[in-house]
């Protein structure tokens, strides 16, 4: 065949054909013929994609916030709500949004801003002072390195700068706060009285009701769709272990990883800040470089704390003479690092730049990284190598156990027998979840998803928690069906006869509001009902001795002309109707508000209204940005 197209296509044709496909392979890359982009991303912000790692990644973390928040009222199938994803999905457009924007205003978080953070938290403390060893411990308890943890908390920071930037310009005025006050503590008088609810004088119901009741609302005597599956678990706590690790394993494995016991070089340190301005003139520059030659010119170790108290410019340190405490390498920027490790106990170094200015260095003491023993790690050691045994054996089994139900998807009985692992089941469950595994939004969304379900073949494996997953196959499958109306005959009779009391009551309470309209007087009207009236003035929002239908009801009611009251009708919880009457409304006495309340109620209103504001600067930033949700993916 190619010696005919060689014989056909000669001459000035097969030179434009040939042409045409160089032309077409050097233009658009041969590897565009061979190759296909998969996109994997939930979102993408402009050129930013937020990958389904990340997206799982933000979940989860949100999961185990609340279930540690909650303990046993956590319901963990909140998380596996459509809304809830789009909730959190929206939060990491709306970060990554104002992520994007900070680094185009040229807006950064210093070293200095992140290292006063971490010095901050809590748990990094002793005495009130940042302790690295106290840092570390705290790292590992969550999983983290330090520039993995920094990372992370420098983006958070990042994200906070412009929030935090339209919260400070946020200005909340005297008349602004006065406004609020008053429609929060305005007060009202108000008249009120319960209708009882009225007998009822019909109770007759014949089948054609029913039946025509029954057929109307079949909605609400459903049976939901249900099934019940078996399963096959393997969970890491059942796992028995053959050998227990030797001291010789152990010594091994300290050896190996010696590195992870080792504690660092740490060097106590203080330090004087000359700060530099941002976007500072070549100027402000040399100027604040002779000060700091100058400070580093006449700083001693004796007096060098009286010097930072009365030169530095990091307000954070000079009030104890500069001190910075113990530091590690990876704490602080490269040139610090590079210049702090350089030093000699008890030196004084020459300044350093950074991002925040010129830094004075006086280090004050060594200590000298050391290793702890291996007696001292022994249980620490041992603890892992069975965690990691059972590990590698969980997943072994989880593997074959995944690799059998894939070879035999009609039935679990060829995995139990050949991993030795009982068949166990559940009872029938709807969509809502059942017991025990059931209660498992996983497993559920599994036994109802299609491959399952109507395919009927064995699930892929599901994980129902750490070191705990399980594959099922549907045993029983109960269709939803509306209930026979021999069985909800009764119920369907009573719904009648309720509704016609609700009905009467509606009826009887418009025609008494319609008396109280045309002005007739409160009191009379209560007592043709047979109902005591109550009074209550200079009632708030926050009044608790009336039923809250009530106080809403009330402060939704316009105010009453000069001797003319505004009247409602209120349905009460208990299906009952009350007449209520708004007879005056005055406005919330300020005098009487101290200080410091209307100083904390400002700050809230400033946290509201630049929360309202960060969200239309968001909204501003989305319209004129690119951005695709694949809902597929979440």
């Amino acid at each position: 065949m190619l010696q005919t197209l060689r014989t056909k296509l000669h001459g000035w044709p097969s030179i434009v054909i040939l042409g045409i496909c160089v032309f077409a392979i050097s233009f658009f890359g041969i590897e565009s013929y061979f190759m296909s982009h998969v996109e994997t991303f939930v979102a993408k912000v402009g050129k930013h994609e937020i990958t389904q790692q990340d997206f799982q990644n933000r979940l989860n973390q949100l999961r185990q916030q609340m279930s540690a928040e909650q303990g046993d009222r956590f319901d963990p199938s909140v998380f596996e709500k459509p809304e809830t994803k789009q909730r959190v999905l929206d939060a990491m457009i709306d970060q990554q949004l104002l992520t994007q924007a900070s680094t185009d205003l040229g807006m950064r978080v210093s070293d200095l801003a992140l290292r006063d953070t971490i010095a901050g938290i809590p748990g990094v403390q002793v005495n009130g002072k940042f302790d690295p060893a106290m840092y570390r411990a705290w790292l590992a308890g969550q999983g983290k390195t330090s520039n993995q943890f920094e990372a992370e908390l420098r983006n958070e920071l990042g994200i906070a700068q412009i929030p935090g930037a339209i919260s400070a310009s946020t200005i909340i005025t005297d008349a602004d706060l006065d406004r609020y006050l008053n429609l929060s503590m305005q007060r009202r008088d108000l008249r009120y009285f319960s209708v009882p609810r009225p007998a009822l004088t019909d109770s007759n119901v014949d089948d054609a009701q029913i039946d025509a009741y029954y057929k109307s609302h079949q909605a609400d005597f459903m049976n939901p769709e249900q099934v019940s599956v078996k399963y096959i678990e393997v969970k890491g706590d059942d796992l028995k272990l053959d050998v227990q690790p030797s001291d010789e394993d152990l010594k091994k494995r300290y050896d190996e990883q010696k590195q992870r016991f080792v504690q660092p070089e740490q060097r106590l340190v203080s330090h004087i800040l000359i700060n530099v301005p941002k976007n500072a003139t070549p100027e402000q520059q040399k100027a604040a470089l002779a000060k700091a030659e100058q400070i580093a010119a006449q700083a001693k170790p004796d007096g060098f704390a009286k010097l930072a108290e009365q030169s530095s410019d990091d307000l954070g340190s000079k009030r104890s003479g500069g001190d910075l405490g113990w530091l590690e390498k990876g704490v602080a920027n490269a040139a610090f690092d590079d210049a702090l490790f350089s030093l000699q106990k008890g030196q004084i170094s020459k300044p350093v730049l950074s991002d925040e200015g010129y830094h004075v260095l006086w280090l004050r003491d060594v200590r000298s990284g050391q290793a702890k023993p291996f007696e001292e790690v022994r249980a620490q050691l041992a603890k892992d190598a069975l965690s990691g045994d059972r590990d590698r054996k969980f997943n072994e089994l989880a593997g074959k156990l995944t690799d059998s139900a894939y070879q035999n998807p009609s039935s679990l009985e060829p995995a139990a027998q050949a991993l030795g692992l009982p068949i166990k089941s559940t009872e029938l469950f709807s969509r809502q979840g059942g017991a025990g595994v059931a209660a498992n939004p996983k497993l559920v969304q599994a036994a109802f998803g299609d491959d399952v379900l109507a395919q009927g073949n064995n699930s892929s494996l599901i994980e129902l928690g750490p070191d705990h997953s399980a594959i099922i196959h549907v045993d029983k499958h109960v269709p939803a069906a509306v209930r026979p109306l021999a069985e909800v005959r009764d119920v369907v009779r009573q719904k009648i006869l309720d509704e016609r009391v609700a009905a009467a009551a509606k009826a009887k309470a418009d025609a008494l509001l319609a008396r109280l309209q045309k002005g007739e007087d409160m009191a009379a009207v209560a007592a043709s009902t047979g109902a005591p009236m109550r009074s209550s003035n200079e009632v708030t929002r926050s009044q608790r001795e009336i039923a809250p239908e009530l106080i809403s009801e009330a402060f939704t009611l316009p105010h009453p002309a000069a001797g003319k009251s505004q009247f409602a009708s209120v349905l009460e919880q208990d299906g009952s109707y009350a007449l209520l009457a708004v007879d005056k409304v005055q406005d919330a006495d300020l005098s009487k508000l101290p200080a410091e309340l209307r100083d904390g109620l400002r700050q809230q209103m400033v946290r509201a209204y630049g929360g309202t504001a960060t969200q239309e600067f968001i909204d501003a930033l989305k319209a004129k940005t690119e951005i695709k949700i694949a809902k597929d993916r979440m």
